[in-house]
């Protein structure tokens, strides 16, 4: 038996009340995060005029959104673990929602970017609440849920660029920032008021060095990844933080096997399940991504050369938004599969229609709707993904352990997103065309990088074959979501090995 605490609410053998009131609340909690990420996207090229300052230096304000979100991701899951995740939700939501009254307010660069910054912060909202699911829903709600959850990502994504499309047309650019500032307020009353604290908790303390390490390593890593293409990817600033990464990163790890109370339990981190469902997650991330940089720039490219379909920001932001309808359309299906066939099924399956979308994507890109088209594909397949891999990672971790491995897990996905970034990047910068005298990525360059997002996707159907089956890893999440009567995915392992 797992020695996680039974939750309260269920320990009657009833379902917890108000469990669809938490799911909805969660799921709004994620998409305004999510939101959040790109409200700022349809004025990045104004955003020089804006702040009075170069475009190398506003385009931290994308930056150090990123960097925040990386090295805040695994340190909140540690926290929720030990000191309760609801707590750590609603300090995420704080954050958010100061960071974007500081945008809001802000007309120079600096306090841009410590708005950024503090919305950054807020990146742990989505596994911190896949981890009260787990506490807190009854097992035969919690695959469907979770998946809902995930899904939550690109709904927001998705909805939010025609959205700040259309308001930073027609209305003043701070006018995004009080929106999710807005937005982040009726999330934090309904978090408060609908959703309640586990008692699930780790206990111990708090590892400030391992915290300090990681972030070192992590910021290292991205800053040199999302801007090496700036730098020069051969610079002595470029390679010189990509040492420094390696290094404190090796460090880091040495220190964490040996301490009692790790930031990160590598240990559990190397079980296989955990180990490629995390592998998995950085090259869905990678693909997922690779979409997301090309199929704007196919539409805002001037039709004159020759596959550019030369159409608004808004119309962009209309092409897209149907992705993340359909990511939440088929959460109840990845559910669905992942309850009859388990989640590592769910996860190939996934991999095989993103790999697919990609692959149409390279013969139909002369059409708006044929980019629509792609794009609810690929969007179709990443919903399957994104449903299965919480549900593996739960599936392979003790309860009081959840929030940091949901948390590793996503941190994951975002390193898979900046690489995207960085290859994509010379990609396009190295296969040019000259129309009017401006270097303008080729045709060619398009269908490159959505190969490699195929590869990608196949690369994650390669890993997931290397998932533990059904038989040997507890098959669902939620039997392991610390339902009275029950063990722990990793007990129902350890335990069909006995």
């Amino acid at each position: 038996m797992s020695d996680a605490p039974v939750r309260p609410a269920a320990a009657g053998g009833t379902a917890p009340p108000r469990s669809n009131a938490v799911v909805a609340v969660l799921a709004f909690a994620g998409i305004v995060v999510s939101l959040m990420q790109t409200l700022v996207i349809p004025i990045v090229p104004e955003l020089p005029k804006y702040l009075h300052a170069s475009a190398s230096n506003t385009a931290w304000a994308v930056t150090a959104t990123l960097l925040a979100g990386a090295v805040v991701t695994p340190v909140a899951g540690r926290l929720g673990d030990m000191f309760g995740k609801r707590k750590l939700l609603l300090v995420s939501i704080v954050l958010l929602i100061s960071g974007s009254v500081v945008c809001a307010l802000s007309d120079s660069l600096v306090p841009m970017i410590v708005g950024r910054a503090l919305q950054g912060l807020a990146a742990a909202t989505v596994p911190l609440g896949i981890s009260i699911m787990r506490d807190e829903l009854p097992a035969e709600k919690l695959a469907g849920s979770t998946a809902l959850m995930s899904a939550s990502l690109g709904v927001g994504g998705a909805l939010g660029l025609p959205a700040a499309a259309f308001i930073a047309d027609n209305f003043d650019w701070h006018i995004l920032f009080w929106t999710s500032a807005t937005l982040g307020v009726v999330a934090f009353a309904l978090v408060l008021k609908l959703v309640p604290e586990s008692k699930v908790r780790t206990g111990g303390r708090f590892d400030f060095v391992g915290s300090i390490g990681m972030a070192v390593g992590l910021v290292s890593l991205l800053l040199a990844v999302s801007k090496g293409a700036d730098w020069g990817w051969g610079s002595g600033t470029t390679l010189g933080l990509f040492a420094v990464a390696v290094v404190v990163l090796l460090a880091w790890g040495f220190f964490e096997l040996r301490t009692s109370t790790p930031l990160v339990d590598l240990r559990t981190t190397a079980r296989r399940q955990v180990l490629f469902t995390n592998l998995a997650s950085v090259a869905f991330g990678f693909s997922m991504f690779a979409m997301s940089l090309v199929l704007p720039q196919l539409l805002q490219l001037p039709t004159q050369t020759g596959y550019g379909l030369g159409r608004s920001m808004l119309t962009v932001g209309l092409v897209m938004a149907p992705q993340g309808l359909v990511m939440m359309a088929f959460a109840p299906v990845s559910a669905a599969i992942t309850k009859a066939k388990g989640p590592k099924v769910t996860l190939m399956i996934g991999a095989v229609i993103v790999a697919a979308g990609y692959g149409l994507n390279i013969v139909l890109m002369s059409e708006v709707w044929h980019l629509v088209l792609v794009s609810c594909i690929i969007g179709a397949g990443v919903g399957f993904a994104y449903g299965a891999m919480p549900a593996l990672i739960m599936g392979a971790v003790d309860p009081s352990e959840t929030a940091a491995a949901n948390s590793l897990n996503t941190l994951m996905r975002s390193i898979g997103t900046s690489v995207a970034s960085a290859v994509a990047g010379v990609v396009l910068a190295q296969m040019t065309m000259n129309l009017g005298g401006y270097a303008l990525p080729s045709e060619n360059a398009f269908k490159v990088v959505m190969a490699i997002g195929a590869g990608a996707a196949v690369l994650a159907f390669v890993l997931a074959a290397f998932l533990p089956g059904r038989s040997r890893a507890a098959a669902q999440a939620a039997p392991a979501a610390g339902e009275p009567g029950t063990r722990s995915g990793a007990d129902e392992v350890s335990g069909a090995k006995a």
